[in-house]
């Protein structure tokens, strides 16, 4: 089964290689961090195997559509699970590649009303003679 996500490419990190019964291999995972409901964007790590060249097509900082599945392996008891990235395009490219949908003719939107600046307000900083409270849970 296949996923799929839209990110922005975090970080690119180094190429793996090496020589199995099959013959050379190339790995390399990329960062991808990905727009979410969430005040905190989240990041994910996708291995690309054997697929030099779409890495080598890949922007730092850059919108891309990503395909992958999700893998798990079992070694010495213990259970590993890989983002294996199938396919990457650039973001507009997906769109474009997808029909237009007509939509109704433009509609110019209502002006917003003005809405007042919000106050500012001076935070104190505490003084040593001051008892800092922590109820933090960690």
């Amino acid at each position: 089964m296949e996923f799929v996500f839209e990110g922005i490419v975090f970080a690119i990190l180094p190429e793996q290689s090496g020589t199995s019964a099959r013959g050379e291999w190339h790995s390399q995972n990329v960062v991808f961090e990905m727009q979410s409901n969430s005040p905190y964007p989240r990041k994910v790590s996708v291995k690309f195997f054997n697929k030099r060249d779409d890495v080598a097509r890949l922007v730092t900082g850059a919108a891309y559509k990503v395909t992958f599945d999700v893998e798990s392996r079992e070694y010495n008891g213990r259970w590993y699970t890989d983002v294996v990235g199938r396919r990457v395009e650039p973001k507009e490219a997906a769109q474009m590649a997808q029909p237009q949908e007509v939509s109704a003719p433009f509609v110019t939107p209502e002006p917003t009303p003005a809405v007042a600046p919000m106050p500012t307000e001076e935070f104190a900083v505490p003084t040593q003679s001051a008892q800092v409270i922590d109820d933090l849970p960690f």
